[in-house]
């Protein structure tokens, strides 16, 4: 299918922020948000945003990505994650106001950007938004990254002849080996529960996922730390408990894959595992 892009720019509490529509030529009822995870722009890493967009936009789904504000070509103040709900909601307006056959919204978010798109869910209740794919999401906490790299890091140094080698020599630095000692006991730690005037944004992630009540797509790179930690973290705590019971979770881990999909085959990839999803989110 034929498509257009245009250049659009929209208010967003006053500041301007910059985004590209991707229109395809026949009218769309489902639209895709794509949120940029920080610090980044539209365009994403090597180009993966203009490519997935076009992707879309070809098999028949209005795309919308834009910049933050403070980002990119956007103005106002730079913000993190945990505070762009607003921007996300001007992009949504946006979109359907460009569009006003777009009916259902689905969120698309890599890392940080993904737990915006959770963030968003818990924040705003947004019945609109009816689909959410969320690639290697963001969950890091102090104890969480200890667990992943002691698990995934050091366990494979230790089973390493190499490494024994150069620790009996030597070679390996006594802060090397307190780097450990020192993860193992943030891994032991487990989660901070100290409590807050708002709750950690991992526990509103969870909140969010485990009530909202449209589609989940979880995908997850075989080699990112981010996954892994994601993995870990959803696994141990009770905020994410039975979190892969989700009545209508989609999860793939996709082997072998670096965190933002770099390589051509890996960006394809990701591409027709979201393709489908959005298919069987239409069918049903």
């Amino acid at each position: 299918m034929t498509y257009t892009e245009e250049a659009t720019l929209f208010d967003c509490a006053g500041d301007t922020l910059v985004g590209i529509l991707a229109r395809p030529e026949a009218p769309a009822e489902t639209g895709v948000v794509l949120i940029v995870g920080g610090p980044q722009y539209r365009v994403g890493s090597h180009r993966q945003f203009v490519l997935l967009s076009r992707a879309l936009a070809a098999a028949g789904y209005a795309v919308l990505r834009f910049d933050y504000r403070g980002m990119g070509d956007s103005s106002g103040a730079q913000r993190d994650f945990e505070d762009v709900n607003t921007d996300i909601a001007a992009a949504i307006d946006t979109l359907q106001t460009r569009l006003p056959g777009v009916k259902h919204i689905a969120l698309w978010g890599l890392c940080d950007a993904a737990a915006a798109a959770l963030l968003y869910c818990h924040d705003r209740h947004d019945a609109r938004v009816t689909g959410l794919c969320l690639l290697n999401p963001w969950a890091r906490s102090e104890a969480s990254l200890a667990k992943t790299q002691v698990k995934h890091y050091y366990t494979q140094r230790l089973r390493q002849k190499e490494f024994w080698l150069k620790l009996l020599s030597g070679k390996v630095a006594a802060k090397a080996i307190s780097g450990l000692l020192q993860n193992i006991r943030l891994a032991s730690k487990g989660a901070d529960t100290a409590k807050t005037p708002q709750k950690p944004f991992q526990q509103r992630m969870a909140r969010a996922w485990q009530q909202f009540q449209g589609h989940i797509l979880l995908i997850l790179s075989g080699d990112d730390y981010t996954a892994k930690e994601f993995s870990e973290y959803a696994s141990a705590d009770p905020a994410w408990k039975n979190y892969q019971n989700h009545a209508k979770l989609t999860r793939h881990e996709v082997p072998g894959v670096d965190h933002t999909f770099s390589g051509a085959a890996s960006r394809r990839q990701a591409e027709q595992i979201t393709l489908e999803w959005i298919a069987a989110l239409r069918s049903q």
